[in-house]
């Protein structure tokens, strides 16, 4: 796959026929679940759960996406959906970057921006990312290039 930034985390998936839309290709809400679905499985992989969220009384609330829609996705495709954390300020806010390529041709059928803030989960109050997060994602942080057509 040609990744957008260096050592994507990626998971490959199959279209079903519940993500097609009246147009009868993907539904772009369905790119919002591909979103949240990458990213969990990211964090996991790197060793934050959602039970360490809850044990911690800390969330990461999404205060923004930016999505680029390239090109339409069909029941059936196989896709793979790649994430990255490129911002971490250690304190408040964290931000992903994500791409989603076709297959089977390797095209790249959308690009996005997702901005968070650290909130706890008991109160919705923002509060500093702690300690643990800072251990875990930190390092888990790429140096990232400009994207064509998405402004940070």
């Amino acid at each position: 796959m040609q990744w957008d930034l260096a050592q994507p985390f990626t998971t490959r998936f199959t279209v079903s026929a519940e993500a097609i839309d009246h147009y009868r290709h993907v539904n772009n809400a369905e790119y919002l679940r591909y979103i949240e679905e990458v990213s969990w499985q990211h964090s996991n992989k790197l060793g934050l759960t959602i039970e360490d969220y809850e044990r911690l009384d800390r969330a990461l609330v999404v205060i923004r996406h930016e999505i680029d829609y390239l090109a339409p996705a069909f029941e059936g495709e196989t896709l793979e959906m790649a994430t990255w954390i490129v911002e971490y300020d250690q304190r408040f806010r964290v931000a992903r970057r994500f791409q989603l390529i076709r297959v089977s041709d390797q095209k790249t059928l959308m690009r996005g921006y997702t901005y968070f803030a650290c909130v706890t989960l008991s109160s919705g109050k923002l509060r500093r990312l702690p300690e643990e997060f800072n251990t875990i994602y930190l390092p888990a942080l790429v140096v990232e290039k400009p994207i064509k057509g998405i402004s940070k």
